[in-house]
């Protein structure tokens, strides 16, 4: 027995309503796949899940670089700019750069050291500051690398850490990790690691100390040698033009202020970036308004001074992006 169904035009709405709801991620796939395979957008490699993912995701959207994230999706696309996001574990980053699956990408110098990947750091975006050192237990009577001639050194740069040492001329046993390095002294795996070490915590909790630094290390946007076309090369110039408005505005802020007219060239003296302030007249008589952009802070270390000459209703705002 079979049946039919009839549905009014209210019915055929909902039915449609409710797949779009349901299979919605299916749709942005196919649409981004498509966008994908006409091969005319930049793709930008960034970490999936690490240090560096979130700072990387609010830079990009610093740019004005909007796009929707999803668990487990290993790809996004912008809907205001041309550029596609791919979501990778951070050691393939210079590899895909590299072979050009990547265009560019955003991934630590310390990866790209350890990979030895043929690739060019662009700029810098400004985050992602650490170190690559050298850490043993606190009970741990060494105190310098020297004293680790002949030891186990755990650590996932191998790479790094073996040419630091044959540089030294300090012979080592280097145990590869992938994972928990911080453990593995407490385990009897090895007497010291050579891991990333940004604010120190990660040693303290695991009872570390640091007793050298490798290397200094921080996030990078890399692109390959491979010769990109035309309009992805403007688009990229687009994205660095971008960031650095954004990293002009970093630490820099909008200072309005009242002051008596007499004032202004002490002020000027003193206040750096107020060289060639905006200034306009009050109603109040002998009063002018001052507005100039100003690190904040220098703006921090006169903002007493200011008060003294007699500048009051003193704002400070940020600044989202200068360009110049």
């Amino acid at each position: 027995m079979s049946y039919r169904i009839r549905m009014g035009p209210r019915e055929v709405l909902f039915v449609y309503l409710s797949f779009l709801r349901y299979n919605y991620h299916l749709i942005l796939r196919r649409f981004c796949m498509d966008k994908k395979l006409k091969d005319e957008n930049l793709k930008i490699a960034i970490q999936k899940d690490g240090r560096l993912t979130n700072e990387s995701i609010k830079t990009l959207r610093s740019m004005g670089i909007e796009f929707e994230i999803y668990n487990r999706k290993l790809f996004a696309i912008s809907r205001d700019f041309p550029i596609e996001i791919l979501f990778c574990r951070d050691d393939d980053i210079p590899g895909y750069v590299e072979s050009g699956v990547a265009d560019i990408g955003i991934v630590g110098q310390n990866i790209i050291q350890e990979s030895k990947s043929k690739v060019t750091e662009i700029i810098k975006p400004g985050f992602g500051h650490c170190n690559l050192s050298i850490a043993v237990p606190k009970e741990s009577k060494v105190s310098t690398a020297e004293e680790l001639r002949g030891k186990r050194i755990a650590t996932s740069f191998p790479s790094t850490a073996q040419q630091y040492f044959s540089r030294l001329n300090i012979p080592v046993d280097i145990i590869t990790i992938s994972g928990s390095v911080e453990i593995t002294p407490a385990l009897g795996v090895s007497d010291a690691i050579v891991d990333i070490v940004a604010s120190g915590s990660t040693l303290t909790l695991n009872d570390l100390r640091q007793i050298d630094i490798i290397t200094e290390t921080e996030a990078v946007l890399i692109r390959g040698s491979k010769k990109l076309s035309s309009s992805k090369e403007n688009l990229l110039l687009q994205m660095i033009a971008r960031l650095e408005a954004v990293l002009a505005a970093k630490n820099m802020k909008y200072v309005m202020m009242n002051a008596p007219k007499d004032s202004l060239g002490k002020i000027k003296q003193i206040a750096p970036g107020l060289n060639a302030p905006t200034v306009t007249e009050l109603t109040k008589p002998d009063w002018i308004a001052i507005h100039a952009v100003m690190n904040e802070n220098a703006f921090w270390s006169i903002a007493d001074e200011l008060k003294t000459l007699g500048a009051c209703d003193i704002l400070v705002l940020p600044i989202e992006k200068v360009v110049v």
